[in-house]
């Protein structure tokens, strides 16, 4: 009997638009009249996802920044794995010599030190996920919703650091180039014990805290509510998933998800772009 149902937002829950479609939103909300609790799970900081779960006409919990922030339904704040200051500042150095563009998600919100680089990124991921959009609508796009998210700009990220009000929760790093430039940045990253490195698409790598793990903030909030690993249901698509599905009784792979996810996960639904999550959610309704 499935309690708790935990999906992943980029690649999964969200279609190539970028939103949760209207089939995705209905079987979450059937579930939720059924007494299963949903669970957005993702690497988006909780300005990123509020927005979309408000658009879809459901609240729900919230594990953000891959686990380093974890929500309940009324958007408070339960547990916070931050990265600490001097491990911060020597991540930001190393990003920086390696003139690598990078984003940092803070208590405050998520901080850019270059607008332009931040439309361009998020173009290439609207190309990516919707390859017959052309790029210049992809940019005017970007433009368009980067007003809606709340993008702090900084010009110097060690303020960021200096700030005695400020904890960092994560730092993403991007390349167009993907695994050829990021893999060995990722290898240095990986030599410090208190880091965890993990991705959400071939582009980029996601820098967290060791104890901000999508699987271990699933287990907690599933202890919480003394519900057994077995009656948890994950769904997902990319390498900061396979935490949660390796812990949760039945878990999903989405059939646009990377070959890794697909080995590890008990079973397979349809993409994200043909209602994946709705179509695993109906399944286990029935089964239960």
């Amino acid at each position: 009997m499935i309690q708790i149902i935990a999906s992943d937002m980029d690649g999964t829950l969200l279609n190539d638009h970028m939103v949760i479609s209207e089939k995705n939103a209905a079987a979450i909300k059937k579930a939720q009249a059924a007494g299963v609790k949903f669970v957005v799970s993702t690497g988006r900081g909780y300005t990123e996802v509020k927005p979309l779960v408000k658009d879809a006409g459901f609240n729900c919990p919230m594990i953000t920044l891959n686990g380093a922030q974890v929500f309940d339904e009324s958007g408070k704040l339960i547990t916070a794995a931050p990265i600490h200051d001097q491990l911060s500042t020597k991540i930001i150095r190393f990003l920086k010599q390696q003139n690598l563009y990078f984003e940092i998600v803070a208590s405050k919100g998520i901080f850019s030190d270059n607008k332009a680089k931040r439309i361009e990124n998020f173009a290439e991921l609207l190309t990516r996920v919707s390859p017959e959009t052309p790029y210049k609508l992809a940019v005017s796009m970007a433009a368009a919703r980067l007003e809606l998210m709340n993008i702090n700009y900084i010009d110097d990220y060690a303020k960021l650091v200096e700030d005695p009000h400020t904890r960092i929760f994560k730092i993403v790093a991007f390349s167009n180039e993907g695994h050829q430039v990021l893999d060995p940045i990722k290898k240095e990253l990986e030599k410090f014990d208190a880091l965890i490195i993990t991705s959400s698409s071939s582009s980029n790598i996601e820098i967290n805290h060791v104890n901000a793990q999508k699987g271990a903030a699933l287990q907690a909030y599933a202890d919480s509510l003394n519900v057994p690993m077995d009656n948890v249901m994950a769904i997902g698509d990319n390498n900061n998933d396979l935490s949660m599905l390796k812990l949760a009784g039945v878990s999903y792979a989405m059939g646009n998800a990377i070959t890794e996810v697909k080995k590890v996960a008990k079973r397979l639904t349809t993409s994200n772009t043909e209602d994946g999550v709705g179509h695993a959610i109906e399944e286990v309704l029935k089964e239960d």
